[in-house]
C-alpha cells in the first residue's frame, strides 16, 4: 500500500491547528506536528487534543529562531527548552525534531540526540508560505506526492506562513490519497529523511 507521511510546523496554533485536526479526522488520517516550544505552552490543551488525536508532536525549538543567527549556548538552548515545553505541555518526550527552516547545526543535531530525538527534514514542501503560497499552487505541488514522500505543511499563521491557502485545498488532497488507496500516518520514530537544509553557520 503507498504510504505518506503528513508533517505540520509552527503550530499549535488555536485558530489554524483546530481547523487541520478536523480535516486530518474527516480523512481517517494522522500526521506529525512539529511544533515550537513556547506556543506548545501557551496552547498546551490544544497539544492535548493533538496527542489525544494519535497524532505525533516533535520539537521545533524554543522560538523558532534561525539555527545560523545563533550561539552554540543558544543553539542548544533552542533544542532543549523545546524539549521541556512539549513535555511539560503533554507529559510525553519527543522523539523526533526538526530544526526552523530546515537549517541545520552540528550542535543543534547532537542536543537533540542526546534528548533522545532524531532529526527529520522532508522529501517534499507544500510552500504554504511566502509569495508563491497561493490555493492552486499548493494544490498542484501536493498532487505530485510520491509513496514514501514526507510532506512539509504548516498550520500557524507564523510570519509569512499561509495556512488559509492550504486548507482550502487540504480536503481535497486527503481526499485524493484516499480514492488511491494511500495511508498517512505519523512518523516512526527511527524515521531519518529529507532534502531540506545543510550545515552552516557556527557549525560546532
Amino acid at each position: 500500500m503507498p504510504h505518506i507521511h503528513l508533517t505540520f510546523d509552527d503550530g499549535p496554533d488555536p485558530q489554524w491547528t483546530p481547523r487541520v485536526l478536523d480535516v486530518l479526522a474527516a480523512h481517517g488520517m494522522r500526521a506529525t506536528f512539529f511544533v515550537i516550544g513556547r506556543a506548545a505552552l501557551a496552547h498546551a490543551a490544544l497539544l492535548r487534543r493533538v496527542v489525544a488525536a494519535g497524532h505525533e508532536v516533535g520539537n521545533h525549538t524554543w522560538s523558532h529562531r534561525h539555527p545560523w543567527t545563533l550561539t552554540r549556548t543558544q543553539a542548544v538552548a533552542e533544542v532543549e527548552d523545546g524539549t521541556r515545553a512539549i513535555a511539560e505541555a503533554t507529559g510525553r518526550t519527543p522523539h523526533l525534531f526538526r530544526p526552523p527552516h530546515g537549517r541545520l547545526r552540528r550542535c543543534m543535531v547532537q542536543a537533540a540526540r542526546d534528548k533522545g530525538q532524531r532529526m527529520v527534514l522532508w522529501t517534499r514542501s507544500a510552500i504554504d508560505w511566502g509569495p508563491r503560497a497561493h490555493a492552486a499552487s499548493i494544490h498542484e505541488r501536493l498532487q505530485k506526492a510520491r509513496d514514501g514522500d514526507i510532506v512539509l505543511m504548516h498550520d500557524a499563521a507564523r510570519s509569512i506562513n499561509r495556512p488559509e491557502q492550504l486548507l482550502a485545498v487540504l480536503p481535497e488532497f486527503l481526499q485524493w490519497l484516499q480514492e488511491r488507496g494511500w495511508a498517512a500516518s505519523p512518523l516512526p520514530e527511527d524515521q531519518y529523511s529529507g532534502d531540506g537544509g545543510e550545515f552552516g553557520g557556527d557549525d560546532r
